[in-house]
């Protein structure tokens, strides 16, 4: 039920963001304005705060596994991605493609990896975001901006949330010397990283609110969903079944790599004139069909 519970939270956030929108209480400019006080201020703290971990000698190899596996998860999507969404429109390709890369493993799949391992499963997300985290904030965005900027390596590499990581690492090595923030300081970082995952659903809404819900099935977000929640996830599984990784560290990588669409694909596509529109679709359909894949998943990987 905590699953259940915790992908329904998201459907009323979104759809508190699309009544607003609706009553005009979240005009269209605001919610441009809110993208960018999330990009810039909201998802660097909680990036900054996903990375203070403090690393035990006894969980280095568990944590190197994990590690591993996540950077090859992102290889693989990368080869995913140069297949399966060619046969639609660039900007809906764009969408896709962001959204196979970074899934909603933050928000949902933290809490998640916590009911399902235990303390321990919440440790083991943390260390595999690391590198969703980074891609998301590199070649991610390159998707986004491609042909619409000049420099985009210096801009990507200065990037607020790119930054973020730099700190977060910073901040990471020094835990190790016992060497923490100020706790007024490290307290007001999470409460702003927070506020992430409410204040995204809520745009989410508000850009469906323009959206006619006859439409919200299309084919390409359904296709989408299928490849996200299922075909990769299985393909995963497989791969770390035959390269013999069994155990907390490769099943929970398995249930990560099944979240649906992170809230940041439309969060991004409405930042750089993307199609914001379809993005939001991804994540509405993609979540409501998770509450069928994810506990079946998980039952899978705690069973076989």
């Amino acid at each position: 039920m905590g699953i259940i519970n915790l992908q329904i939270e998201l459907f009323i956030l979104m759809g508190i963001g699309f009544i607003l929108a609706k009553k005009g209480y979240f005009s269209l400019a605001t919610q441009n304005q809110l993208s960018n006080i999330i990009l810039m201020i909201i998802l660097p703290c909680s990036i900054i705060k996903s990375f203070q971990i403090d690393f035990d000698s006894h969980l280095l190899y568990s944590i190197i596994t994990i590690l591993l596996i996540s950077f090859g998860i992102q290889f693989l999507y990368f080869i995913l991605n140069k297949y399966l969404y060619n046969k639609m429109e660039i900007d809906k390709k764009v969408c896709c493609q962001y959204a196979t890369m970074v899934s909603n493993a933050g928000f949902l799949g933290m809490p998640i990896a916590q009911a399902v391992f235990g303390d321990i499963g919440l440790l083991y997300a943390s260390v595999f975001l690391i590198p969703q985290r980074i891609f998301m904030w590199s070649s991610g965005i390159t998707l986004f901006t491609q042909g619409k900027q000049s420099n985009v390596i210096k801009q990507v590499l200065t990037h607020p949330c790119i930054i973020a990581i730099y700190i977060g690492l910073i901040l990471m090595i020094l835990r190790s010397f016992h060497i923490f923030l100020p706790a007024s300081l490290s307290d007001t970082i999470s409460l702003i990283g927070q506020c992430s995952t409410a204040l995204s659903m809520f745009i989410i809404g508000g850009i469906l609110s323009q959206v006619d819900m006859k439409t919200v099935f299309d084919p390409e977000s359904v296709l989408y969903s299928l490849s996200r929640l299922i075909i990769i996830p299985f393909i995963i599984f497989c791969i770390l079944r035959v390269f013999n990784f069994n155990g907390i560290p490769a099943n929970l990588c398995v249930l990560l790599s099944a979240m649906p669409a992170a809230s940041t694909t439309t969060i991004l596509a409405q930042k750089y004139g993307g199609n914001a529109l379809f993005a939001s679709k991804l994540v509405f359909v993609s979540t409501l069909f998770s509450l069928i894949t994810l506990p079946i998943v998980t039952v899978i990987i705690i069973t076989i």
